[in-house]
């Protein structure tokens, strides 16, 4: 919506508002005569419009109070629709087919990681996941690929899935070193840092002849449909959905939550 837009929204609700509870009022009181609900609902434009108007001018803060406040109410409703998404789909989310464990395999608390190998803001992530894997010892860290940039993502996402299924123990430095190589991730690039694993292209091309990677990509999209995901990096921590690259001292706050109390906010 254009700031003329929610400006006049703004002034329209407002307006509403304060001549109906000024009707209420006056009504409890004894200072007028009730007023027909249609006459309530729809106040006279004119001199109150006008007095609306410049009370909003005069004081521009109350605008940025009401959209802070619908941002809010948003942030919720859509973290309330994701809870009950992941609720629905523990299984798939939390005990995968598909993808690389880091951290402590049996860790009592989950962390998801939705990622391209081509975002930016995945590989500047990279750290924090680091992070939140050597400071915790109870968290399991999974990593999920949705290849959303693009073809050479998709290729990039074909060779890390089919080096997965032939080196899964070796999967961990691997997805590191793809991260961390400073070009753009496509077949070629990350053959080549399979290849530095010991990996070969056989291998990968007989891997992805047996386990096709489309299996899983399908798989993550749906999942990332399902839950609300907007773009990569995002999160699943418990029953918390983060989005962004939101560094690791959110991430943190959310297990300490889930340690406290049980879920990713505490009341």
């Amino acid at each position: 919506m254009s700031s003329k837009g929610l400006t006049l929204a703004v002034v329209a609700i407002f307006a509403t508002a304060v001549a109906s509870a000024a009707a209420t009022t006056a009504a409890i009181y004894g200072f007028a005569s009730p007023q027909p609900r249609e006459q309530v609902a729809a106040p006279a434009t004119g001199d109150f419009g006008t007095r609306v108007h410049d009370y909003l001018v005069a004081n521009p803060e109350v605008l940025l109070d009401v959209q802070a406040a619908l941002q809010r109410k948003q942030a919720e409703e859509q973290q309330q629709a994701a809870q009950a998404a992941i609720a629905e789909n523990q299984d798939r989310i939390f005990q995968p087919e598909f993808d690389a464990v880091l951290g402590n395999p049996d860790g009592a608390i989950t962390v998801v990681e939705f990622f391209d190998y081509n975002c930016g803001y995945c590989r500047r992530a990279l750290a924090d996941m680091d992070e939140i894997i050597a400071d915790n010892d109870d968290v399991r860290f999974i990593l999920k690929e949705i290849p959303v940039l693009g073809p050479e993502s998709q290729a990039a996402q074909r060779v890390s899935y089919a080096f997965f299924k032939v080196a899964p123990e070796k999967y961990p430095d691997f997805h590191r070193a793809l991260m961390e190589a400073g070009n753009r991730a496509t077949d070629e690039s990350a053959r080549a840092v399979a290849s530095a694993f010991g990996v070969t292209s056989d291998q990968i091309d007989a891997a992805m002849a047996e386990f096709p990677p489309e299996a899983a990509l399908q798989e993550h999209f749906a999942l990332a449909s399902a839950v609300g995901v907007t773009g990569t990096p995002a999160y699943i921590v418990g029953d918390t959905m983060l989005h962004g690259a939101i560094g690791a001292d959110r991430i943190q706050q959310v297990i300490d939550n889930i340690r406290d109390c049980g879920q990713g906010t505490c009341s």
